[in-house]
C-alpha cells in the first residue's frame, strides 16, 4: 500500500503528461459467478514498457506487469484474473476476474507508471448475490430469499422480480424482513417456482442477480387452478406427481363439494388402476368418465411431516344432439362442457377416412352449435368439436352422425322401393331357374333317345301322326260347326 501512496504523491507533482485516465473513480455491480471487467483505459496509450499494477485494498497486489513484460500474480482473486496483452498496447489495462465471488468485492486500484509519470484509477466492485434458504424448500414450509451485496451500499434500495415480473412485498404472499435488509420471507408454494431476481439501485447505478427456486412437493399439476378436460365415456388420468425422489406417505384422493367438504370418489375412479411406479407418482385413473363426474378433486400426501395438497377440476365434455322425426328435418349438434369458463372459441371439424385408413380433417365452422339442414352422405360420419382457451387448445369431443340414425319415419318410401327391387330380382331368378330346369330335362331326354336311333324315328313318326290327327280333328270340328250353322239358318228361313 505504501508503494501506491508513494506513486500517487509523485504523480501529484507532475504537471502535463501524455496519458490521462478516463475518469478517476468508478463504482460497479457484478453478479456473483459471472465475469467482472474492471476498467482502466488511458488515452493516448502509454508505451508497452510501462509498469502496470493492480491492487486491492487490504489484500495487496493482485496483478503486476514490469517493464520487461514479466507478469506477477498476487493473492486473493489473483488466480482468476488476467489482463489481455492485445489490449495493453492500445492503452487498455482493464482487469478481468472470472467467476466472481463475494470476497472479491471491495476497492481496487489500477496504477500505470511511464517513466516519471504515474496515473491511477480507483474502482469499487460490489458483488451482488441471491440465495435461498433452505435451498429446496417443501411446499408450505417457511423460506427466505436473501439479496446480499459485498460491500453493502449505503442509501440503496432493493426491488424484486419473479420470472421478470415485479414483486410487491407486504402482500399476502411475501413479507420483507424487519431485521435484515434485502431479505424476503414467505411460505414455499408451487407458484413461487422459477427465477428470482434482486435489483439493487443506488443513484444511477444498478445491479442485478438471479437464482432459480425449486419447491419440492406436487409438481403436476403445478397450481390449484388446473383443469383436466375429458370426453364423457372416455378414460382419463388425474395427475398427482410429486417431486422426483420425494415419496409421500399417506397419499389420498378426495372429491370436493361446493363448500370444500370431502365426498367419496365416484365408482369409475380406481386408485389401484395406475401402479405408482415411480413411488412419487400418485395419479389416479378413471376408466370411463360419467356425466356426473365433473367437479373438483384433491390429492394429498405427507412430506417431511407436512401435508401437501393440490386441487384440480375435472371438466366433462360431450355433444348433445336433437332427434329429428324425418330425414329432411335439420340436425343440431351442441358442444356441452360442465365448465366452459375458460373456453373462448369452439371449432367444428369433420373427420373423414380414405380406403387406406388415412385420416383427414376439414374445419367447417366456428361456434358452440352446429346445424345440419339435412343428413346426407356428404355430412354424415364423424364430427369433432374442439374448444380453445387463451393458451391454446383445451380438448375435443367427437360425435358420429349416422345417415339412418333416428330417421325411420321418412325412410318408408325408400324401404318400399328396396322391397320392390328385391321382389323383382327374386321373381327373375325363379323364372331363370325354371328355364334352366326345362333345358336340363330336354337335354336328358335327347341323350336317352340318341342311344336308340330307330326308336327316335318311331317316336318322331308317332309324334307327327299325333299332330296330323289333332289337325284333322280340329278341321272336322270346324266343318261340323259350319254344317250345323247352315242347317239352323235354312230352318229359320
Amino acid at each position: 500500500m505504501w508503494q501506491f501512496l508513494l506513486l500517487l504523491g509523485t504523480s501529484l507533482l507532475v504537471t502535463g503528461g501524455r496519458c490521462q485516465c478516463l475518469s478517476e473513480y468508478t463504482e460497479m455491480f457484478v453478479e456473483a459467478g459471472s465475469q467482472a471487467v474492471l476498467p482502466c483505459v488511458c488515452r493516448p496509450p502509454s508505451p508497452s514498457a510501462a509498469i502496470v499494477l493492480w491492487s486491492q485494498d487490504l489484500h495487496g497486489t493482485v496483478w503486476r506487469k514490469g517493464k520487461n513484460g514479466l507478469e506477477h500474480w498476487g493473492i486473493g482473486a489473483a488466480q482468476r484474473v488476467r489482463c489481455p496483452h492485445s489490449e495493453v498496447g492500445a492503452g487498455d489495462y482493464s482487469l478481468y476476474i472470472k467467476e466472481v465471488r463475494e470476497k472479491d468485492g471491495g476497492k481496487y486500484t489500477c496504477t500505470v507508471q511511464d517513466g516519471k509519470e504515474i496515473i491511477s484509477k480507483r474502482i469499487l466492485l460490489r458483488v451482488i448475490k441471491v440465495s435461498i434458504s433452505p435451498p429446496a424448500p417443501v411446499e408450505g414450509n417457511k423460506m427466505t430469499i436473501t439479496c446480499s451485496v459485498t460491500p453493502w451500499p449505503q442509501e440503496a434500495t432493493v426491488s424484486w422480480k419473479h420470472n421478470e415480473k415485479p414483486v410487491y412485498p407486504e402482500s399476502a404472499d411475501y413479507v420483507l424482513s424487519k431485521t435484515q435488509a434485502g431479505v424476503l420471507e414467505s411460505k414455499a408454494s408451487a407458484s413461487m417456482m422459477g427465477n428470482w431476481s434482486c435489483v439493487m439501485h443506488k443513484r444511477r447505478k444498478q445491479g442485478k442477480a438471479t437464482t432459480a427456486l425449486t419447491v419440492r412437493g406436487i409438481v403436476n399439476p403445478s397450481s390449484a387452478s388446473a383443469k383436466v378436460y375429458a370426453e364423457v365415456g372416455s378414460a382419463v388420468t388425474l395427475p398427482c406427481v410429486f417431486s422426483t425422489g420425494l415419496t409421500p406417505s399417506d397419499p389420498a384422493w378426495e372429491r370436493l363439494d361446493t363448500s370444500g367438504s370431502a365426498l367419496p370418489l365416484p365408482p369409475s375412479f380406481n386408485l389401484s388402476s395406475l401402479p405408482s411406479i415411480p413411488p412419487w407418482d400418485r395419479s389416479v385413473g378413471v376408466g370411463e368418465v360419467g356425466q356426473g363426474d365433473g367437479g373438483r378433486y384433491r390429492c394429498s400426501g405427507t412430506v417431511e411431516g407436512h401435508r401437501v395438497t393440490r386441487e384440480m377440476q375435472l371438466v366433462t365434455a360431450q355433444v348433445l344432439s336433437n332427434s329429428p322425426s324425418t330425414q329432411k328435418a335439420p340436425v343440431t349438434l351442441t358442444c356441452h362442457l360442465s365448465d366452459a369458463s375458460e373456453v373462448i372459441e369452439y371449432e367444428w371439424v369433420r373427420v373423414t377416412y380414405d380406403l387406406n385408413g388415412t385420416q383427414s380433417e376439414s374445419s367447417v365452422q366456428k361456434g358452440r352449435v352446429l346445424g345440419i339442414n339435412r343428413v346426407t352422405d356428404r355430412n354424415s360420419g364423424e364430427w369433432a368439436c374442439r374448444f380453445h382457451g387463451k393458451q391454446g387448445a383445451l380438448g375435443s369431443v367427437t360425435y358420429h352422425v349416422h345417415l339412418m340414425s333416428g330417421l325411420m319415419g321418412d325412410n318408408e318410401t325408400g324401404s318400399s322401393s328396396n322391397v320392390a327391387v328385391v321382389a323383382g330380382l327374386g321373381f327373375f331368378l325363379l323364372v331363370l331357374l325354371l328355364v334352366l330346369v326345362q333345358m336340363y330335362r330336354n337335354y336328358r331326354r335327347r341323350k336317352l333317345i340318341l342311344q336308340y336311333p330307330a326308336l327316335e324315328t318311331i317316336v318322331h313318326t308317332i309324334a307327327n301322326e299325333r299332330e296330323d290327327r289333332e289337325r284333322n280333328r280340329v278341321k272336322e270340328d270346324e266343318i261340323s260347326k259350319y254344317r250345323r250353322l247352315c242347317n239352323m239358318t235354312f230352318e229359320n228361313i
